[in-house]
């Protein structure tokens, strides 16, 4: 079903964002709407896809990913030197809800999870040496990385856990832990590992003691256990345990103990992009139930838009889209001119994912058994948006942040204003 996104300027933005947010609609509307089977589809029953499908469709990945650097929209998250677009952080929100509307579209315009959040921090953090070794080919496509933290033994949700250690030898980190949930596990040259670089007995606060150190995936002792299964599927998220691996001092990223540092910074921003991620997600959802309702005629040819529990759908997912959005945007402003925006960070990965999981399922409801068939990306979907409530932090520790926050304001003697 070839719906096309609907994407005029917006009055309150620049020239230069609507522009950007226009050609990319374009490229969604033109190249990748149409060819979502043919780019994605047989994926699901790879095993039984003929060569030549998945051939073509690398071919035809190529040729989007071609016309998409024409048009100079290739990487939006990195600095022009980096091989990317040198967006501002509100411009490339502004563009991801464009560029989200088609499940897998950002990976042809050169952002895909983990690779994204990896190149940022290699950015920031990386020597000129790692961003010749690492940084450029994972711009240019021509490798793959993985992001190794989360533990099945200690709580994903507080990073303080983390027992995976690093102990230098010499000019060698040598690293012993347990992994999973390591992105891009199969497919990655590289991975970023968060290791516990110190004497867990020190005087430094937990937070110092850790460091992302860059490891080879072919590096003895590196041992992928399995890609572990997600949604009953397999997936690339993979168990790795590494045992007394060996890699040079000088694949730390960053000072020694700026690990906390680094995961924050990625996770931060993280969570604005999947919100946009996930209103583009919604635009495409909400699209979808109302061709289904203008066009489903029932009980001898009434349309469904004509029911009132329909039209409650209409509305109801209305109002969770443009919350969503709007608080989306008021936090990416926070972001931007430097204010703490810690409050509206946890308040947006609480509220779109839930508000992202409603939308969907109304859409699934009245689509009804199409809904939840591989026809449409409904199904997909629904998936996402709950495992975007458990992905960079659990609901409720984020509202224990939120409560947190405002009570220490309070204590202070200050009310909350809702206008900053």
């Amino acid at each position: 079903m070839n719906l096309s996104m609907n994407v005029k300027p917006v009055p309150t933005l620049d020239d230069e964002v609507n522009e950007i947010r226009l050609a990319t609609a374009e490229i969604v509307n033109r190249d990748i709407l149409p060819n979502e089977g043919r780019l994605w589809g047989w994926i699901t029953d790879s095993a039984n896809a003929p060569n030549e499908t998945a051939k073509q469709a690398k071919e035809l990945r190529l040729e989007v990913q071609n016309n998409v650097k024409k048009a100079n929209l290739w990487a939006p998250h990195l600095p022009r030197e980096f091989g990317g677009m040198g967006l501002s952080f509100m411009q490339h929100a502004y563009m991801n809800e464009v560029l989200s509307y088609s499940p897998g579209a950002a990976s042809l315009f050169g952002v895909v999870a983990p690779n994204s959040g990896n190149q940022k921090i290699l950015v920031k953090y990386g020597t000129p040496e790692q961003h010749e070794k690492w940084l450029k080919p994972l711009t240019d496509g021509t490798m793959q990385s993985g992001f190794s933290m989360t533990e099945p033994h200690n709580p994903g949700s507080d990073p303080r856990s983390l027992t995976t250690k690093a102990v230098l030898d010499g000019d060698e980190w040598v690293i012993n832990g347990h992994k999973w949930f390591t992105s891009n596990g199969h497919a990655a040259d590289f991975y970023i590992v968060m290791c516990r670089t110190s004497d867990p007995n020190d005087p430094g606060g937990d937070n110092e003691k850790m460091t992302q150190i860059i490891v080879p995936k072919d590096t003895p002792g590196v041992n992928v256990v399995r890609g572990v299964p997600v949604w009953g599927r397999a997936s690339s998220h993979c168990e790795i345990k590494y045992e007394n691996v060996r890699v040079p001092k000088e694949n730390q990223l960053g000072r020694t103990g700026t690990g906390h540092a680094a995961a924050q910074d990625r996770l931060g921003a993280g969570r604005v992009y999947h919100c946009m991620n996930s209103i583009g997600s919604m635009w495409r959802a909400f699209d979808l139930m109302i061709h289904r309702l203008t066009t489903r005629e029932v009980h001898g040819g009434e349309k469904l838009e004509d029911k009132q529990f329909m039209q409650g759908f209409i509305a109801e997912s209305y109002i969770d889209i443009q919350s969503a959005r709007l608080m989306t945007i008021h936090c990416a402003e926070q972001m931007e001119s430097g204010a703490d925006p810690r409050t509206d960070i946890s308040a947006i990965k609480i509220f779109v994912p839930e508000a992202y999981h409603r939308v969907v399922d109304r859409a699934i409801q009245v689509w009804g058994a199409a809904g939840v068939s591989g026809d449409l990306p409904l199904a997909g979907m629904y998936q996402g948006a709950r495992t975007l409530r458990l992905a960079d932090g659990p609901d409720e520790v984020h509202k224990i942040l939120i409560a947190k926050n405002i009570l220490r304001r309070y204590h202070a003697g200050e009310s909350w204003d809702f206008g900053n």
